[in-house]
C-alpha cells in the first residue's frame, strides 16, 4: 500500500521559523529541549506553538530528561508528541508510560536509534514506543550530526514500527533515501538551514520533493 510520506522539520527556535511551517505545513515540527545550538526552554515553545497552524503537530525532543521534568516541560509547551533521543532504555520508557498512566495522559512516544548495527534496530523494536525515529551513530553527539544514516543497514533490517529517516538528509538526497529505505517519514534540520537559521526556499524544496515521493508500508 502507498502513502505519502510524512515530514518533520526540527530545531524550530524562531517566530520567523514558525511563519515557514505555517506557509508549508510540515506534518510535524520539532522543538529541542536538550542541550544543543538549536535548544528553546519550554515557555519559548509555548509561545511559538501558539502561533502554528493547529493541524502541525508538536515534538519535543528529549535526551535522558528526568520523568518529572519531562512531563512538566510537556506539559508548559503544550506538546502531542515525546521524542526520547538519548540513551532511555526499555525500563525508562516503561515508567514513561505508567507515570503518563496515573496521571492520565496521552502523549504519542517516539524513540530516537542511533543505527550502529542490526542489533540496535531488534533492541530498538522491543521499546514500547509508537514510532521509531533511524538516526546516523556518531560517537559524541545524540543527533543533529549532519551525517548520513546508514541506509543499506535500515532497509535489509526488520522494522516492526513506523519510522522515521533521518540524519544528514537534503534536497540533494532525500528522494533517495525515502526510495530506499521506505519510511513512514522524514527527519529533518539542518538539511534545511543556511548559516543555522531555517531557510524558506530549502523547507519548500524539500516539501515539493517529499510530497511527490510516495512511499510504500513496510
Amino acid at each position: 500500500m502507498k502513502q505519502q510520506c510524512k515530514i518533520k522539520f526540527c530545531g524550530i527556535r524562531r517566530l520567523e521559523d514558525v511563519t515557514y511551517m505555517n506557509e508549508y505545513m510540515p506534518d510535524f515540527v520539532g522543538f529541542v529541549f536538550a542541550q544543543s545550538k538549536r535548544q528553546v526552554s519550554p515557555v519559548t515553545a509555548m509561545a511559538l506553538g501558539q502561533e502554528l497552524h493547529p493541524d502541525i503537530k508538536r515534538v519535543g525532543v528529549f535526551v535522558n530528561e528526568p520523568l518529572d521534568k519531562l512531563i512538566q516541560t510537556a506539559h508548559t509547551a503544550q506538546l502531542d508528541v515525546l521524542q526520547l533521543h538519548g540513551d532511555e532504555d526499555s525500563a525508562y520508557m516503561d515508567r514513561l508510560h505508567e507515570t503518563l498512566k496515573q496521571q492520565n495522559l496521552s502523549y504519542e512516544i517516539w524513540k530516537a536509534v542511533r543505527v550502529k548495527d542490526k542489533e540496535t534496530i531488534q533492541r530498538a523494536n522491543q521499546f514500547q514506543a509508537d514510532k521509531l525515529l533511524l538516526d546516523s551513530f556518531t560517537t559524541f553527539t545524540y543527533g543533529g550530526s549532519g551525517k548520513i544514516a546508514n541506509w543499506e543497514m535500515i532497509q535489509t533490517s526488520k522494522i516492526e514500527k513506523p519510522f522515521f529517516l533521518a540524519g544528514g538528509l537534503t534536497a540533494q538526497n532525500i528522494v533517495e533515501g525515502i526510495k530506499t529505505v521506505q519510511p513512514y517519514g522524514v527527519d529533518l534540520s539542518g538539511g534545511i538551514e543556511t548559516a543555522g537559521c531555517k531557510d524558506r526556499n530549502k523547507i519548500a524544496q524539500i516539501i515539493e520533493l517529499v510530497r511527490n515521493c510516495e512511499t510504500e508500508m513496510r
